[in-house]
């Protein structure tokens, strides 16, 4: 019997497309996680794992440079125990795109009130004056490489 490490998104779970109009996005995410947000944002978990999506105003592409010189700090000031771990430019079907892979405390558990140390692999793509940015988590040592590219792969802007 296979055992996997808490947070593990299982590699045999359907996708299921969602669009948001407001936010001019649209991605696939696992079919049954909760979905809450409203307008540009929208939020979907399962137990130890999520996905987040928000779209907002933006004049120019992000860089790995201004990556370094606004969105760190946006990250720092406001995600509890931030610790940076990676930041590099990728290629997604959506355009070009920033990576930025760091470390976060996660929100106590409403039952337990465990906190567990999640990463973070958050998106960056503009598109038509807008930035969306696309955060996957799960606990630090969950194996979700399939899920997580599964989800950024399918982002798409209009």
């Amino acid at each position: 019997m296979e055992k996997n490490p808490p947070g593990d998104i299982p590699d045999n779970l359907a996708f299921v497309p969602y669009a948001n109009k407001a936010g001019g996005y649209s991605f696939t995410h696992p079919e049954g996680w909760a979905r809450s947000g409203s307008g540009t944002r929208v939020r979907f978990t399962e137990k130890l794992n999520g996905v987040v999506v928000e779209s907002v105003p933006a004049s120019q592409g992000p860089t790995v440079a201004s990556a370094r010189s606004s969105e760190v700090p946006r990250l720092r000031a406001g995600v509890p125990a931030f610790e940076l771990r990676t930041i590099s430019a990728v290629n997604l079907p959506a355009g070009p795109t920033v990576r930025i892979v760091f470390r976060r405390n996660s929100d106590p558990d409403p039952v337990t009130g465990k906190v567990y140390r999640d990463e973070v692999e958050e998106y960056l793509v503009q598109h038509a004056g807008k930035l969306v940015r696309m955060d996957l988590f799960g606990p630090v040592g969950a194996d979700n490489v399939d899920a997580y590219r599964t989800m950024s792969q399918s982002l798409r802007l209009r």
